[in-house]
């Protein structure tokens, strides 16, 4: 349908804690534009409390949708860039019916999906869809970061929601890693 816009991104791809987490939106052209008047944006720019309250209105206003991740064992294992792959594809998998076309953010194409797709740089400054899955990732796994820093509190996890922060990568130097840890990202380690 060419009223329909589908788009995806990821989160957490730069963390040294935690899964990657990905999130497709397919949404009417009519309701993307109600969703833009309502602040929708590259989550990035927006606060917790908006992201939060956005959430909700994208979840009720999308046609369908769907979380994906990949856990940090997948990450080390095949890599961040074919991780993050499968964490859209795991998305793309729960949506109801297969989509058409999908607008992906960044420049890097999904290589495991066979369906139509266009790179878009900076999409989530684009398209409405793909900031609307920026806002449904960053949200849930803000979530997930936030229920596991009572587990993680030494290194500050729902402070930092797993990226490598100066305090993050000092706790890492006293405590060592946690099974949540990216061993991968080890390098990141060397920076303080």
């Amino acid at each position: 349908m060419t009223n329909i816009e589908i788009g995806i991104d990821e989160v957490g791809r730069g963390s040294i804690f935690g899964p990657v987490f990905s999130a497709v939106v397919k949404i009417s052209k009519k309701n993307a534009y109600i969703l833009k008047n309502l602040g929708v944006d590259d989550s990035k720019k927006l606060s917790h409390k908006k992201r939060a309250k956005l959430f909700t209105q994208i979840l009720a206003l999308s046609e369908d949708w769907g979380i994906g991740q990949s856990s940090v064992r997948e990450i080390d294992k095949y890599g961040i860039r074919f991780a993050t792959e499968l964490s859209m594809i795991r998305a793309i998998y729960k949506l109801r019916t297969p989509p058409c076309h999908l607008f992906v953010d960044g420049c890097l194409p999904i290589r495991i999906w066979d369906g139509k797709q266009t790179t878009v740089i900076k999409g989530d400054s684009q398209f409405t869809s793909i900031a609307a899955a920026s806002i449904v990732a960053k949200f849930t796994r803000d979530l997930l970061m936030i229920r596991l820093g009572s587990k993680y509190n030494f290194y500050k996890v729902a402070k930092n929601k797993g990226y490598g922060t100066k305090e993050h990568l000092i706790a890492l130097r006293e405590e060592g890693l946690s099974k949540l840890h990216r061993k991968t990202f080890l390098n990141k380690l060397n920076t303080i």
